[in-house]
């Protein structure tokens, strides 16, 4: 038996089935020398990350700085956890926009609405959160940690 934790890189349906198995994330990006992290609700389908915020800062920010990374974390104690980071670019797809931005929006939201079915309509609990946004898996790794045996 190993006295020692276990720490393993997950393979790429491992990385998937931890981001569709939990529903809040850490958002993380950058304007000049700072780099901030905001934690979101959000879903994950068929290799987009899902989810919607409020017009405001963060927004404008991303609106000419659109890379982000993107984490997700399953922790049981200190040397049993899963991680996974995602690196693309996120978009805010216009409801009003071109066919292809309104058929972006329309993915966005159905996707969202498999966590808050009500996102999105008169009986929204965060009606603020009027924007939807996707960001395309471009990247994606992730580790997990086994403990020692009988810890």
């Amino acid at each position: 038996m190993s006295r020692e934790a276990v720490f393993h890189q997950l393979d790429r349906a491992e990385c998937d089935a931890l981001l569709a198995s939990q529903s809040v994330g850490r958002l993380a990006f950058t304007f000049r020398d700072r780099v901030d992290i905001e934690p979101i609700h959000f879903v994950y389908e068929d290799g987009w990350v899902y989810g919607r915020t409020q017009p405001g800062t963060k927004v404008n920010v991303l609106a000419h700085h659109p890379w982000v990374a993107f984490e997700v974390d399953s922790v049981q104690s200190l040397f049993a956890w899963r991680s996974v980071v995602v690196h693309g670019r996120i978009e805010f797809p216009d409801p009003d926009g071109s066919p292809i931005e309104r058929a972006k929006y329309e993915r966005a939201v159905t996707a969202f609405r498999r966590l808050v079915p009500e996102a999105f309509t008169v009986d929204d609990p965060t009606p603020a959160r009027e924007l939807a946004f996707a960001i395309a898996v471009q990247e994606i790794s992730g580790r997990s940690a086994t403990p020692p045996a009988g810890r």
